[in-house]
């Protein structure tokens, strides 16, 4: 069961609520919006449906596109949308999202921060200058999951797991490319227990 989200925020951005009666939740974002990305991602559906009953799952869809700078102010008001609804929030992102979810942990205001985040597939950096990925790991203070795929030669993730892995983050690899063609449920399978275990 979902229930529809509009998030506040002086941009369009629309979500599902899964399992919306769990106390907690994870906030999902799509991958590249320019490239299909949306809530309906078959890697946030598995994941969301992997963390069912035990905590609700927003999936949404960015605003209108603004070169990263606008996504990444969605993540930050998804993430004050369900703060303000339940005490406990995870935040996971995928490819595009990933860099969203790691760049809006490490800029979203204290009281919005994630309890814990895990990001799937993280490009090392994206073409907006004030969106760094792998700076952001550093002002990140809450428990972080990356998880890769071994085969994955279509954005350069590793800068990314590096610097996880000096800052003592978990990092997981998991037997597929960038697209995760399928190996969606050991990716649910992954995120799932990593959150079960930290939220």
């Amino acid at each position: 069961m979902s229930d529809p989200v509009h998030v506040p925020g002086g941009r369009r951005v629309v979500g599902s609520l899964d399992a919306p009666d769990a106390d907690r939740v994870v906030v999902a974002c799509p991958p590249h919006p320019r490239h299909g990305g949306r809530r309906s991602d078959q890697r946030l559906r598995a994941v969301s449906d992997a963390l069912a009953p035990d905590a609700a799952c927003l999936r949404f869809d960015y605003g209108p596109w603004d070169e990263g700078r606008g996504e990444r102010v969605d993540a930050e008001n998804a993430l004050s949308w369900a703060r303000y609804r339940y005490d406990t929030v995870g935040l996971f992102g995928y490819s595009f999202g990933a860099s969203m979810a790691l760049c809006a942990a490490a800029s979203v205001a204290e009281a919005d921060a994630p309890d814990a985040l895990s990001v799937l597939a993280p490009p090392s950096e994206f073409g907006s200058g004030d969106t760094d990925p792998v700076a952001a790991l550093d002002g990140i203070d809450c428990p972080v999951q990356v998880v890769y795929g071994e085969r994955d030669d279509t954005v350069d993730w590793r800068p990314v797991v590096d610097r996880a892995r000096e800052l003592g983050h978990a990092v997981e690899s998991v037997p597929g490319d960038h697209h995760f063609v399928g190996q969606a449920g050991a990716v649910a399978e992954v995120v799932s227990n990593f959150f079960k275990t930290r939220l």
